[in-house]
């Protein structure tokens, strides 16, 4: 899809030896989601996917505040990957066959499965989405939302007027000037969404979800060290929230486990770091100074923040969900 194989080839080389000596990850992320990637009027940024940033970060630092954020247009977001722009997208970024095997990207883990669906305005008194047929939709463009819509409406023999938006800004603007009936997202994105509007009663989520959406970050082919470095963060994110460690009880455990899992990843027995290039502590640093998964999830968007989402799919396997991470040994 894009021609700058050569640049990106060039530009992965020893990621992170560029990373440290800049002193930061660059990361790109979403202009303004609340719960997944949003800055406050201090500046401070937090999300999901800011969490990631962080826990990488941590690893490569012991200090999480060593980002660079850089907000990004859905349609940029690979390109800027590829020119060396940024070292991680963490961008609420779909894995599809395609962007895996024709852009040049590698995904490195699922940090988020989600699954598009409707956010309608309840004056259209519409109970399903097998009801919005002749129905204006708003979706962003350079996304899966629209693929997926029109697969959707196509199987089900309905019709519909699409109006595409760069952003989330524009779109959710058209929709509360009723410019489209429907805005279809990331279920996730809808409930950030319907969060922000200005009369949230009067708009709700439909219960369909059309597609599988797993989101996460994504790096630059061609420098396997790094891939492994995002990849692990999350894992050690998602092992932690399994063996019961988080940044409140790290340092107890730390001190009286016996427990060999949890020795090897905080850093007390053999050397998981070795192979990542980084040192004996990364895993440690990361509970410590980000938390664990269910500490990032519940804060940005469950039960500790205004979205008060369920964890579904991505409660921990040993809960009933499918989050699951290869094992630390």
């Amino acid at each position: 899809m894009f021609s700058i194989t050569g640049i990106a080839n060039s530009a992965v080389a020893a990621t992170l030896q560029e990373v440290e000596a800049r002193g930061a990850v660059r990361c790109g992320v979403n202009p303004h989601l609340p719960g997944f990637a949003a800055k406050d009027i201090k500046g401070n940024w937090s999300g999901l996917d800011i969490d990631i940033c962080r826990a990488i970060a941590a690893a490569v630092f012991n200090d999480p505040a060593k980002v660079q954020f850089t907000p990004i247009p859905p349609a940029q977001r690979f390109n800027a990957l590829l020119a060396g722009d940024i070292d991680i997208l963490a961008r609420t970024t779909t894995w599809t066959l395609t962007r895996d095997t024709s852009d040049d990207v590698n995904f490195a883990a699922v940090n988020y499965y989600d699954g598009q669906g409707f956010l309608v305005h309840k004056d259209l008194g519409v109970r399903s989405a097998l009801g919005l047929s002749g129905a204006r939709v708003c979706a962003i463009e350079a996304t899966t939302s629209i693929k997926n819509l029109n697969d959707y409406f196509v199987l089900n023999r309905m019709q519909y007027k699409l109006k595409t938006y760069p952003g989330t800004d524009e779109a959710l603007a058209a929709y509360e000037q009723k410019e489209c009936d429907v805005f279809t997202s990331d279920q996730s994105g809808l409930y950030s969404i319907l969060s922000q509007l200005k009369d949230s009663r009067g708009s709700k989520v439909l219960p369909e979800v059309i597609s599988k959406e797993p989101l996460g970050p994504a790096v630059r082919e061609g420098d396997d060290q790094w891939a492994d470095i995002v990849r692990w963060s999350l894992y050690i994110m998602i092992n932690a929230e399994e063996l019961a460690i988080s940044s409140e009880n790290v340092d107890h455990v730390r001190e009286i486990s016996r427990t060999p899992v949890i020795r090897r990843m905080l850093g007390l027995e053999g050397d998981i770091g070795s192979g990542l290039g980084l040192g004996r502590n990364w895993a440690y640093n990361i509970i410590r100074r980000v938390g664990n998964y269910a500490e990032s999830f519940d804060r940005n968007v469950g039960k500790a923040s205004s979205l008060n989402m369920k964890r579904g799919l991505n409660a921990n396997w040993r809960n009933g969900g499918i989050l699951y991470a290869p094992p630390v040994r």
